[in-house]
Parts: structure tokens; sequence; C-alpha cells
């Protein structure tokens, strides 16, 4: 079985395992095989089919993603459970047909067991409390459903929806409930129902919680600075290898990295390899290798068109032109001339209102001042998620991050304090350049702060050693600039008026024309592919990576509201009124 036929074998198993849960639950059924033999059979037969056939139909629902991606661990349980199913098919029902096809795709699945090789994701504590809660709530679900429709069995006092609830709740744990029933048979199916969905939902939790869990490894942060100080200076994202949300893979050789995350079952690598050149085919083989073994998804996000080249050759990758970066020679910057006096009137004018920036390296910023930025930083954020992936570092003031640069904005109140406005945060990019990071700025402020620090930034980044400076990326900037010109056709049109669309929602346009601004040297980057039919599923990992699409973490929530826990029991929720010491 290759990748399509794994396909189709998942969305036959969960197809089989709706019948299943359907066939469980509903208490109308023509006479069953299992009726005729229960008088020779000991104990609770029909009831120990019944809860068997929904715990195998849920597990072969839950197991059929795993198949499409040719998971060893499904393939192991789905042919288990596939036997379960097509015995209880065969048994309970007169249904010869889905026995059958459970028979047919079990043996093919033992035939072809070579093909499903992929080891199980690293995520592992993470996927078992998502599993916790997504499973837990659809057997509650599934439950109320199965009490539901034996309601007119139903004995004693008028049941309202909380003894419904609560027999459902004690059933999941093996207990009784507050509902009796009119027969001893009908008791005994929800009883056993309830029970089987809570064993799967438990075991499967229990199991996702206990197998091995790959971890970044302790000294990757060390190993990549270490590459970082000798080659940073090839890549103006290298330096967001450091994220910690990313795991590292070095080459054979140790001179070379990948770092990646894997997002929905696509491994997002972000930028070119970091480390010498020369080492890149063998960081790349290995991170290839990796995705093989665990049937992820490859792609690259935002690397540069040597990096791509080299992606092409090692992986057999294909690339497609995703944007450009904006590179501002900070020697050459000026405000003079007829091209630059929009930048050079709102920068005077916000001048004029009293505003002053600082440019100080984070490494020489007090420990309160760090605080008050960063809680700053946190409250002028416009979404409720930080966002960036491929060109954010995902955090402020870390004591490892001494090199990085900070630009902030002043204005004195009326009370004559000394307040921050706005800031600009900067990653290193080899001993002489940045890398934009972090813009953020006070929404109450005088519009045009943002120009007033990148100016400012440019204008004493010679003081500091550095010569050029990575802003903004603009995705498709090709397209919007081409569009726009005259003798454009009409597929450019059209696609550039897509664009400019989409940029309601998605700062598309907005970025190009505030990055066109300062003058920069266009650099184009590349997103890497495998095939084109893979390229809905990447732009939809890329969106999740990017924090443009927020899914339901419990996990990361969980750990985040532990996390502010003790801050907010030291200080009061107050609005944020920064002030430098």
């Amino acid at each position: 079985m290759k990748q399509r036929p794994a396909a189709v074998a998942g969305h036959t198993c969960l197809i089989i395992g709706i019948l299943d849960i359907v066939s469980a639950i509903s208490p109308h059924m023509q006479e069953t095989r299992m009726e005729r033999i229960a008088p020779y059979v000991p104990g609770l037969a029909e009831e120990v089919a019944r809860a068997a056939a929904l715990a195998a139909g849920l597990l072969l629902v839950m197991l059929a993603r795993g198949l499409r991606r040719r998971k060893r661990r499904a393939w192991e349980a789905a042919v288990g459970l596939l036997a379960v199913s097509a015995l209880v098919q065969g048994v309970r029902h007169h249904a010869l047909v889905p026995a059958t096809v459970s028979v047919v795709l079990c043996v093919a699945l033992v035939a072809y067991r070579e093909e499903f090789y992929a080891l199980g994701d690293p995520r592992g504590r993470t996927r078992a409390l998502w599993n916790l809660v997504v499973l837990g709530g659809s057997s509650f679900g599934l439950g109320l459903l199965v009490v539901g429709v034996r309601a007119n069995q139903e004995a004693g006092h008028a049941i309202t929806f909380t003894d419904r609830v609560q027999e459902v709740g004690y059933g999941l744990l093996g207990a009784s409930g507050p509902i009796a029933y009119s027969s001893d048979r009908a008791g005994d199916i929800v009883q056993f129902s309830l029970l089987a969905l809570g064993v799967v939902t438990a075991a499967t939790t229990v199991y996702l919680a206990l197998r091995p869990v790959t971890l970044r490894r302790a000294d990757s942060d060390e190993r990549l600075r270490a590459l970082l100080a000798d080659e940073g200076r090839r890549d103006s994202l290298g330096y967001f290898a450091l994220r910690g949300d990313k795991s590292v893979l070095f080459s054979p050789s140790g001179k070379a990295a990948v770092a990646y995350r894997v997002v929905s079952g696509v491994a997002l690598a972000g930028g070119d390899p970091i480390g010498d050149h020369e080492a890149w085919p063998g960081a790349i083989k290995e991170f290839l290798r990796q995705c093989a073994l665990h049937a992820w998804t490859p792609a690259v996000m935002g690397c540069s068109e040597l990096g791509g080249q080299v992606w092409i050759r090692e992986g057999g990758l294909k690339a497609l032109e995703l944007g450009d970066e904006a590179i501002v020679d900070c020697a050459a910057f000026s405000l003079s001339g007829r091209s630059m006096r929009n930048v050079r009137q709102m920068v005077n004018r916000i001048e004029r209102a009293g505003y002053t920036c600082r440019m100080r390296r984070v490494r020489d910023l007090p420990d309160e001042e760090k605080k008050r930025l960063r809680e700053a930083a946190a409250a002028w954020r416009g979404s409720a998620t930080e966002r960036g992936f491929s060109m954010a570092l995902g955090r402020f003031g870390d004591p490892g991050d001494g090199d990085c640069v900070v630009v902030t904005a002043h204005q004195d109140d009326e009370a004559g304090n000394d307040r921050v406005r706005a800031l600009l945060h900067f990653v290193p990019w080899g001993e002489d350049g940045l890398s934009l990071d972090l813009m953020r700025r006070d929404r109450a402020a005088e519009p045009g702060l943002n120009e007033l620090l990148i100016v400012a930034a440019l204008r004493g980044a010679p003081g500091l050693g550095v010569r050029r400076m990575s802003l903004n990326f603009a995705v498709f900037r090709a397209a919007l600039a081409r569009g726009e010109r005259l003798g454009a056709g009409p597929v450019l049109r059209v696609w550039r008026g897509l664009l400019v669309f989409l940029s309601r929602w998605f700062q598309i346009e907005s970025l190009y024309r505030f990055n066109a601004k300062f003058r920069p040297e266009w650099e184009p980057r590349f997103v890497v592919y495998p095939t084109v039919r893979d390229l809905p599923r990447i732009s939809w990992a890329c969106l999740q990576a990017e924090a443009f699409v927020v899914l339901p973490r419990p996990a990361e929530r969980l750990r985040q509201h532990f996390r502010n826990r003790p801050a907010a029991r030291e200080e009061n929720a107050q609005p944020v009124e920064v002030t430098t010491p």
C-alpha cells in the first residue's frame, strides 16, 4: 500500500467504526444471531456484545487518521479491532457485507504491513490531555444518546435531564446511576455501554501519556548558538531557530542543523539550514529521514534562493516564491530626497510632539525595565495569541538573548513621567546585522511611531557595529508590485485583486507598503514542498504555526494558567502604566 491505498484504508476504517457505533446504540434491531444463541451462553452475552461493538467502533474512528498517515501503532490496533468488528457484525446481525468488508480490510492490512512503518508523534503528553478532553466529551455525548434512546424503558418517577447526566457520569466510572429500568436487559445494556466508553477514554489517555516522548535535546541551544556564532551571517532568520517550540536535527558532522516544528503532520522547517554550507546536505538528509520515519510531510518556510536550491537538489522537492524580505543598508540610509519626503515629514511631526528614542542591547537593560517592557508588549498585542514562527523569537528579555537590540519611543505624560509608548525588538544577524522580531506600540499613541522607531534604529545601528537590517517579510510582494504596473495582464491583476481582498484579514498589502517606505533591497524567499497536492495541507500547517489559525490547546492553556498564577497573586490587575527607571 502506498499513500493513496493507505488513505483508502483509513476512510474504510472510519466507515466501519461509524457502523459499529450506530449498531451498538440503536435499540431497535431485527432479531440477531446473538439472541438465538443467548440461552446457550452463560452471562450477559448481548450486553457484552453491544459494549464491545461500541468500544471497537469508537476506537476505529480514532485510528482512521493514523492509518492514513501509515502509523505503525494505528496498524497494530486496527488489525485487532477489525477482527473484533467482523466477529460482532457477523454474530449480532444479519450483516454479512459489513463483516466481510472488515475481514477484507483486516487481511489487506496484514498483507501490506510493511507499508505501515511510521513511528508515533513526539507530543505524547499534550495529545494525552487533548484526548482526555475530546474523547471524554465525545464519550459523554454518546452516553447521553445511549441513555436517551431508552427513555421509554425507564421506570419510577419522572426522569429529568440532570438524572440522565448523573447516570452517564456514574456509568463512565463503572458505577450505577439514579435511573432504574423496567427490564434488567435494558439496564445491563446501558451499564455495559457506558463502562465501555469510560474504559476506552481512560485506556487511550493512559497509553498516550506513558508512551515514549522525543524531547528537544538539552544541549541543542548551546550547539545552535555555536553554529550561529560561526555562520549566523548567512541567514537573517537563523537566530529564530532558538524558539522554544522548535526541535533540532544536526548533520552527522554536527556542523549544520535544521530547526523545525511538527504541525498537523507537517514538519515545518524555518529558513535555511544553520551552519556550514558544505554540511547542509547532511542536515537536510537527516531531516528528510526523520520525516519519512514518522510519515511527516516535509516543508520549508522562508528559505533563501541558495537554500532552496540545496533543498531541491538533496531532497527532490519543489519550490514556490513566497514573498520578499526587506533589507536596508544602514550606512546608505538617508531621509533626504523626494522619495523619502513622506517618511521625513512623519518623523519630524512625531519628534515635535515630544517623542524621543533610545536604542540599547538587551543585556544593558535593568531587570525591572525588561519586565515593564515585556508587560507593555503583551498589553499592546493586537491578537490574543503571540503570532509568528519563521520570523519571531516568541520571547523578550531572556538572559541568553543579551545581544538582541531594543529600540523604545518615550514621551512625558502630564505629570512629567517618562512613558514608553512603542518598542522594536531585533535579534542578531551575524556580527554586523539585525533582524526585526517584534514591533509594538500603544494603540492610544499618535500614528507614525513605528516609522520613527525604524528610522531611529537605522540611524543608531552604526554605533552598535550594525551595517544591515532586515525588516518585515512581505508575502507575494512581486505580485502586488507588478500587478499595479501599466501593462499588467488580466491574470496578474486578478491575483493582485485577490491579495488586496485578503489584506482585510491578513497583513499582506499593508506590510509591503510599510516596508517600501524605507527603500529596501528585496530578497526573495521561498516555500519548499514535496508535491502540489501537499500545498493545501502545508498552507493549513503554516497558518497554524504563524497563529493565524488557533486551535484549542488545553495543555498549553493549563501550563500558561499555572505559570501566571503566582504573578496574579502578587499584583492586582491594573492597566499597564509603563515608566522607565
